[in-house]
C-alpha cells in the first residue's frame, strides 16, 4: 500500500494558477541559466512533472490568455490579437468548475477586454464567470498598479510592487475562503501578474535576499549577437528581467507556505506556467510574437506543495500548448472536460493510478506528437517578426514555421536549442521538411484556420 496516498485527505483538490507575463522557459535556475536563482520554483519541479517541453502556441498576452481560458485557439474564439475582446457568451474554465461546486477567484492581470489602457473598467459580466475577481485590465507600470476590486468600478492602487501586492490579495482571499473543515469548500484560485514583462523594473523588497546581478555580468546565450547596441541594451534588460523573476519566484514560496498554514497544502495543486516568452536580444529579436525558443517555449510544472500525494514526479516531453491547460486543469479534479474545448488534456502525467481523482488518459482522443503555433496578424512591432506566420513543434524537437506563400524555418531543437542551423532550403532534410509541413497542413484543417501555405515539392 502506498502510505502517501493513505495520509491524503479525503477532499476534493484544489488548483491554483500562478502565471507571469514574458517569463520564457529558460530563465529558471533548475533549467541551468546561471543568471537568476529561483528555489522556490526549482522546489516545485523537484516535487511535481515537470513539462519541458511546453509551449505558448500564440505568444501574444490577449491571445495566449484566451486560450487558456476557454480552451479554443485564438482564430476559434475571436481573441487573437492584443488587444480584442473575448466575448462573454463562451464559456471559460470557471464554468465547469462553478457547476462542480467550487469557488473560483481571479487576481491580477485580465487583458481580455480589448484595451491596453491601464485605466479600463472590466465589467463584471465580462470577467470569465469567476465568483471573485481582483483585477485590471493592462498595465505596463509594476511599481504603480491599480485594480478593481469585485463590485467596485473604482480602482485601488496596489500598496506595493504588483507581484507582491497581488500575491497578498491571493493569501488573503484563500485564507478569508478556507474556513473550517465543516465549511470546506474547494477552489479554483489564479494568480496573474505582468512582471517579468518591461519596462524591467526591479522590485526593492528588504524581505527576501534578493540576488543582485550587474548588468556587466549578465552570461549571455550564444544567439545573442555580438553586436554593440544589442548587447548594451540586452545586458541592461536581462539584468531588470531576472530580478523580477527572483522576486515572482520568492512570491510563490509566500504562496507555497501559505497553503501549509490553512492546512490545504496536501491537496492543491500548483500549475506554474507563463503566457509566452521574450527574445531579449536574442537573434537580434525583443518582445514576443516570434517562432524562436526565447518566445515560444514557456516554464510549466505541476506539484502539490504539501508533497507528493497523489502525484507523479518527473519529466515528461509532451509538448503541451495553450488550449490544453484548462482540460489538463479539469482532469486533475476529475471533473470532465466541456466538449468546447479542443485542447488534450495530460493530467494522466501528472496524477498517480492510486489517487481518487485519477480517470486515466482521454480514451477519445490520441496524445498529439506536435502542437501548433500561431502569429494571426501580421505584427509591426520594432524588432520583431512583421509577418504573420503559422509553425509546428514536435515532440521529438523538429520545429517547422511558414510566412504565407513562403517556408521560413527548419530547426531540430533537439540537437540545436540555439536555433543557428536553418534546415528549411536544405535538400538533404526534404524529408524532416515535408513531414513538418503535412502536419502544419492538418493542423491548419483541424482547427479551421485559414492560411496560405507553400508548395515544398521538389521538381522530378
Amino acid at each position: 500500500m502506498n502510505h502517501d496516498l493513505e495520509l491524503q485527505p479525503q477532499r476534493n483538490p484544489n488548483i491554483i494558477w500562478i502565471f507571469g507575463d514574458q517569463h520564457r522557459a529558460q530563465a529558471l535556475s533548475y533549467r541551468g541559466n546561471p543568471n537568476v536563482y529561483t528555489p522556490n520554483i526549482d522546489n516545485l519541479a523537484r516535487s511535481g512533472m515537470r513539462f519541458d517541453s511546453a509551449v505558448a502556441g500564440a505568444p501574444w498576452c490577449t491571445p495566449f490568455r484566451g486560450a487558456l481560458l476557454t480552451g479554443m485557439y485564438p482564430h476559434q474564439n475571436g481573441a487573437d490579437r492584443t488587444p480584442s475582446q473575448l466575448s462573454p457568451s463562451l464559456p471559460t474554465i470557471a464554468e465547469p468548475f462553478n457547476q462542480a461546486g467550487y469557488h473560483t477567484a481571479y487576481i491580477g492581470k485580465w487583458h481580455l477586454d480589448g484595451s491596453n489602457n491601464r485605466e479600463h473598467y472590466v465589467p463584471p459580466q465580462r470577467r470569465g464567470g469567476f465568483q471573485h475577481w481582483m483585477g485590471y485590465e493592462n498595465n505596463n507600470n509594476q511599481n504603480e498598479c491599480y485594480a478593481y476590486g469585485h463590485e467596485s468600478e473604482e480602482p485601488i492602487r496596489l500598496s506595493g510592487y504588483e507581484t507582491d501586492s497581488l500575491t497578498d490579495m491571493l493569501i488573503q482571499h484563500l485564507g478569508d475562503h478556507v474556513g473550517t473543515d465543516a465549511d470546506y469548500q474547494p477552489f479554483l484560485a489564479v494568480l496573474s501578474v505582468q512582471p517579468p514583462h518591461d519596462p524591467y523594473t526591479s522590485p526593492i523588497n528588504p524581505e527576501y535576499n534578493q540576488i543582485r546581478i550587474h548588468p556587466k555580468d549578465i552570461k549571455f546565450r550564444s544567439n545573442v549577437p555580438n553586436v554593440p547596441w544589442i548587447r548594451e541594451k540586452a545586458e541592461l534588460d536581462l539584468a531588470g528581467y531576472y530580478r523580477m523573476i527572483e522576486n515572482l519566484d520568492y512570491n510563490v514560496g509566500r504562496i507555497s507556505q501559505a497553503l501549509k498554514k490553512m492546512g490545504v497544502d496536501r491537496e492543491t495543486y500548483l500549475v506554474f506556467f507563463s503566457d509566452h516568452g521574450d527574445m531579449l536580444g536574442s537573434h537580434a529579436q525583443w518582445g514576443k510574437s516570434s517562432p524562436w525558443e526565447e518566445s515560444i517555449r514557456i516554464p510549466f510544472i505541476i506539484a502539490k506543495v504539501g508533497g507528493r500525494y497523489g502525484m507523479k514526479v518527473g519529466r515528461t516531453e509532451a509538448v503541451i500548448n495553450h488550449v490544453d491547460i484548462a482540460p489538463t486543469t479539469l482532469g486533475l479534479c476529475g471533473i470532465p472536460v466541456p466538449s468546447g474545448m479542443v485542447g488534450y488534456d495530460y493530467s494522466a502525467h501528472c496524477i498517480h493510478p492510486d489517487a481518487p481523482e485519477y480517470k486515466g488518459p482521454p480514451k477519445t482522443n490520441k496524445e498529439p506528437e506536435s502542437a501548433y503555433l500561431q502569429q494571426i496578424p501580421r505584427k509591426f512591432h520594432r524588432h520583431s517578426v512583421n509577418k504573420a506566420w503559422r509553425g509546428v513543434i514536435t515532440r521529438d524537437g523538429w520545429k517547422y514555421v511558414c510566412t504565407p506563400g513562403n517556408d521560413w524555418l527548419l530547426f531540430n531543437t533537439a540537437e540545436d536549442p540555439y536555433e543557428q542551423a536553418n534546415y528549411v532550403y536544405d535538400r538533404s532534410y526534404q524529408k524532416p521538411k515535408e513531414y513538418c509541413h503535412n502536419l502544419l497542413a492538418s493542423w491548419v484543417e483541424e482547427t479551421g484556420d485559414s492560411f496560405q501555405l507553400p508548395d515544398i515539392q521538389l521538381p522530378q
